[in-house]
């Protein structure tokens, strides 16, 4: 279970802080599932509670959360 990932810290995000929940050393990126250190985390979205690893990612989330039938349509245009 990801809960149990030593070190992981969980976070409640708002639009300009985040909250530690519990305590721990990093989060996971949303996206690449990289491990991000608290003192690097910079990108985070508090509509749907991630984090991210860069701007790329974030915009990468956002844009599949935008719009995630397209996600599905384009999968099926092979």
């Amino acid at each position: 279970m990801i809960g149990d990932v030593p070190g992981l810290a969980v976070l409640e995000y708002d639009a300009a802080d985040f909250a530690i929940i519990r305590p721990g050393q990093f989060v996971l990126c949303a996206v690449s599932g990289a491990r991000i250190d608290l003192q690097d985390l910079k990108y985070w979205s508090a509509r749907w509670q991630e984090a991210y690893r860069g701007a790329e990612e974030a915009t990468a989330a956002y844009l599949r959360h935008q719009n995630p039938v397209a996600e599905n349509d384009i999968a099926r245009r092979d």
